[in-house]
């Protein structure tokens, strides 16, 4: 799996419990499919989905950079300019 979309996963593993659907279908896909590519994720995602990850991301990323992880941010950074596009 790409590292970007496993730190997703680590992200996404978290909050597979929250009681917003979009969460666990993301977490679902990424447990479910083998991805090889950022953007064959993001692809399969659907408006909803994409919406909650956009929110999910800007705080994961905020939340690395506190952090001084400056790798893990830049990985969920690519996921996140991929749903800009």
């Amino acid at each position: 799996m790409e590292q970007s979309l496993a730190y997703l996963r680590e992200i996404m593993a978290g909050r597979a419990d929250d009681t917003n659907m979009a969460g666990r279908e993301i977490y679902k896909l990424l447990t479910n499919k083998q991805y090889t590519t950022e953007a064959a994720f993001v692809r399969d995602l659907t408006q909803e989905e994409a919406k909650y990850l956009n929110s999910i991301l800007i705080q994961a990323i905020e939340y690395s950079n506190q952090e001084k992880d400056e790798k893990r941010a830049r990985h969920l950074n690519e996921i996140y300019e991929i749903l800009m596009i």
